[in-house]
């Protein structure tokens, strides 16, 4: 017999609504219709408001923290399972506890796999995600992952600065395969910072291991918190004689002095992705959509086209 693709639907949790919005449009349809409701105590319980019965619907929600972005999804994909969708794709723009991917002390948890596991057990049968904190999370899961890359939206963006003496910088030795990844494709030079850490958000102490002097320097990252490591590689490259620094980082965490942070640096640009809401607290933040791409590739995978066209690295 044939196989007879139906309709997709699309539904965003709380948080991503906006950009669920975007995601829609794109892809050519309307944003289903989902209520919660909240008991007084903070409990709430999210609501389907139409039939997905035997329908594939991708759920869009980033899951980083408070604990309540990932709660709904999972209660969201519970609800979709109990009423017999028959595809559910988690559409998760930032994984959230991603670095908590290994045990870096005795008596610590992985959370990363902790939370693959849970939307699993929740009833998801596929991932779709962006610029994880480390390519190997791929492997908590033992559904399909599609692990895309903000590379191709970013790349274009870089491009059309038309930059002299473009230089990209990693701002750790964790973060240089990325890096070298762009610096191929902009076919440029590289440089990595070495920080060591204090504890979690504190950094002791970093050195820069290449020349920026005269550079136009891009720092590459999958994410910024709160912007310390950022601003101060920034900083340091422009004492070590770099023309400007910008910095491109996929998910804009931007958590307790992330703004000051920015705007009490020499960093002269932070572009990121609108996979998490951006509070328009600094002029130097450019936001870039995802939503085009995500788009396309959740289109791709309903009618069971290859994406790997998406994967620039």
């Amino acid at each position: 017999m044939p196989i007879v693709i139906t309709e997709a639907k699309i539904f965003a949790c709380t948080q991503s609504k906006v950009l669920g919005e975007k995601i829609a449009k794109s892809f050519g349809a309307d944003l289903g219709k989902v209520i919660t409701s909240t008991y007084s105590d903070g409990e709430f319980q999210p609501s389907y408001e139409e039939s997905i019965r035997g329908t594939r619907i991708f759920i869009i929600g980033s899951t980083n923290p408070g604990p309540e972005n990932l709660m709904e999804m999972l209660l969201m994909i519970d609800a979709a399972k109990r009423a017999s969708a028959r595809h559910i794709t988690a559409v998760l723009p930032y994984f959230g506890w991603a670095r908590q991917d290994r045990k870096d002390k005795p008596r610590v948890p992985i959370a990363a796999k902790l939370v693959a596991k849970m939307l699993e057990a929740a009833g998801a049968t596929r991932i779709i995600t962006m610029d994880l904190h480390a390519d190997q999370i791929q492997g908590f899961f033992e559904k399909p992952v599609d692990h895309l890359f903000a590379s191709t939206i970013f790349l274009p963006y870089l491009q059309s600065l038309n930059l002299d003496n473009l230089t990209i910088a990693s701002p750790d030795m964790g973060g240089s395969k990325r890096a070298y990844a762009y610096s191929k494709a902009l076919e440029c030079d590289v440089v990595i910072c070495y920080k060591q850490r204090a504890k979690a958000n504190i950094i002791s102490h970093m050195e820069l291991i290449g020349d920026v002097t005269g550079k136009n320097v891009v720092l590459v990252d999958d994410m910024v918190d709160t912007a310390g490591t950022l601003t101060k590689a920034a900083d340091l490259m422009m004492e070590r004689g770099a023309l400007s620094v910008r910095a491109i980082c996929t998910h804009p965490v931007l958590s307790g002095k992330a703004y000051d942070n920015l705007n009490n640096s020499k960093l002269e640009e932070l572009i990121v992705t609108d996979s998490i809401p951006v509070k328009p607290l600094s002029d130097k933040i450019k936001v870039l959509s995802c939503a085009d791409l995500f788009a396309e590739v959740m289109e791709k995978v309903h009618n069971n086209k290859s994406i790997s066209s998406k994967f620039v690295m």
